[in-house]
């Protein structure tokens, strides 16, 4: 049966990468970097062997235990990246719980991610090749510490069963995940400045992280090449009782997601309430602009990305202050509106099969074009506003307002108006309703990039007059350039926002059919 499970796996994703070669061409892609990323941590480990054993014990230790927690917080907050072998499919076969144990926890090195943390875990031998014992014993440590991640991962996915099944814990999970990543940066810097400031703090930490699940096992070779022969084994017992408590916490919570089904309750709603149809014009665009803000406001694909913009000022400025000139920062209002003018470029995509809804209605393609575009305005306005006034009230630059102003409102209108055409004639797969953000669909992410970055590449170029003139303004210093930059930001924009409408309804029109076959392969 293991073994079964384990062809089972492999045969997914076989006929994941025939269903398309886009998607083999990702996963080459992915590996490529991932196997990039793993050589450079087996070349560290490898000049560790050349430092103190005491050094390299702590380092290793660290990042053990770092791993740890990233297999078991990431499945928190990415509900839905790998739905292979998903345990809640099993529910109707009659599958001994311990084959489905070990099959699952087989199946979970089975990816990308498995297999890196393998390599990389095989890879810490290489801080020990001075040692024999202690590279000799990284091996074996290395298979357990895999096996103890893959099933904290488990435990994580089926425990949390019940909360991922509410709607709002899905909600809430996608769209902070993506507050971590757009700090990534602050958060870096500010943990390397942490780390180098209180460098006699780490080795107490290690120590005391080597006494806990959490990097008993990354210790033992440690323990070895210092000679702690007595203290690696006791950690190694250690190791080896967390991996059976974690595994049986699993088969428990297994055990009842299989058997309790989840009950997924309906929300009751007051009779008569309309929402935001209520509050736009009862006209086909109005409709479409109302559906589509609700979507802006409660589906987490739409709220990852939202949320991500007034994260992109703090990093900025916490990046641009550590290099001392905030003057990059009146970039701000034209970065947020090429951002929120591009996000609507794969609102048909998104729609899924709920597209049909808009052709069986008979919206036309200049009302569906319309009523999207409206629903991003009513917030990407403001928003590109505040971005932009903001950081010159913050630098008293107010010369530079009209011209930052024009190229900011230039972008979002012009953007606006190319979503509305890319989005009627290029489709691709995106997260399907009700999944993670952070899912990769089969196939999508070749075609993504390209299409996105000619998309951005045509943003430029249409907003390359308003640049020029706010370029003329800084190298001047005549105040006329920046007017006539945002006089050319606002002409410029209406006119290519109601030409990006026009010609994306008629695109719409003439490949409506086409559109929703398109989406609803997404499947």
């Amino acid at each position: 049966m293991v073994a079964h499970l384990v062809r089972l796996k492999l045969t997914l994703l076989r006929n994941g990468f025939r269903r398309s070669p886009w998607q083999l061409v990702g996963v080459v892609l992915g590996g490529l970097y991932a196997l990039g990323l793993l050589a450079l941590l087996i070349t560290g480990l490898f000049f560790l062997s050349y430092t103190d054993p005491a050094t390299a014990r702590t380092a290793v230790i660290l990042g053990g235990a770092a791993a740890f927690l990233g297999w078991a917080l990431i499945p928190l907050v990415a509900l839905g990246v790998d739905m292979t072998l998903d345990p809640a499919r099993f529910v109707t076969f009659a599958v001994p719980m311990p084959q489905l144990l070990a099959g699952l926890a087989v199946g979970g090195v089975l990816g990308i991610p498995g297999i890196i943390t393998l390599l990389a875990a095989l890879g810490q031998a290489a801080a020990w090749w001075q040692h024999p014992a202690a590279m000799l014993a990284a091996v074996p440590c290395a298979v357990l510490a895999v096996l103890t991640a893959v099933v904290l991962s488990r435990l994580t996915t089926s425990a949390t069963t019940a909360l991922a099944s509410s709607r709002r814990f899905r909600d809430a999970a996608g769209v902070l995940a993506i507050v971590p990543l757009v700090l990534l940066g602050p958060i870096t810097i500010g943990v390397t400045e942490g780390l180098r400031s209180s460098q006699d703090f780490l080795p107490v930490l290690a120590d005391t992280l080597s006494w806990t699940p959490l990097g008993s096992i990354w210790a033992v070779p440690g323990d070895l090449a210092v000679g702690a022969w007595g203290a690696a084994a006791a950690k190694l017992a250690i190791s080896m009782l967390a991996l059976a408590v974690l595994a049986w916490l699993w088969k428990l919570s297994l055990a009842r997601a299989l058997v309790t089904p989840v009950h997924h309750g309906v929300a009751s709603r007051s009779a008569g309430n309309l929402g935001l149809f209520a509050r736009f014009p009862a006209t086909p665009a109005g409709a479409v602009a109302a559906r589509a803000l609700t979507y802006w406001l409660k589906d987490p694909r739409y709220g990852a990305s939202l949320i991500a913009v007034p994260l992109i000022p703090v990093a900025m400025f916490f990046g641009l202050s550590q290099a001392g000139d905030l003057t990059a920062m009146l970039w701000m209002g034209p970065l947020v509106a090429f951002l929120l003018a591009f996000s609507i470029s794969a609102d048909v995509s998104y729609d899924n099969t709920a597209f049909a809804m808009h052709l069986a209605a008979g919206v036309s393609g200049l009302a569906d074009r319309a009523g999207r575009a409206a629903a991003c305005a009513v917030f990407a306005v403001p928003l590109t506003v505040l971005a932009t006034v903001l950081p010159v009230a913050l630098m008293g630059q107010w010369q530079l307002l009209p011209a930052v102003l024009g190229l900011s409102l230039g972008t979002l209108l012009s953007g606006l108006g190319l979503s509305s055409v890319v989005s009627a004639r290029y489709t691709y797969n995106v997260p399907l309703p009700g999944e993670s953000p952070f899912k990769t669909p089969p196939g999508s992410a070749v075609r993504m990039m390209v299409v996105q970055g000619l998309g951005m590449v045509a943003l430029l170029l249409l907003v390359l007059p308003e640049g020029l003139l706010a370029l003329a303004l800084v190298l001047t210093g005549r105040p006329l350039w920046g007017w006539l930059a945002l006089a050319a930001g606002l002409v410029l924009g209406s006119a290519l926002l109601v030409a990006g409408i026009r010609l994306g309804g008629v695109w719409y029109d003439r490949r409506g059919p086409e559109l929703l076959q398109a989406v609803s392969l997404n499947k």
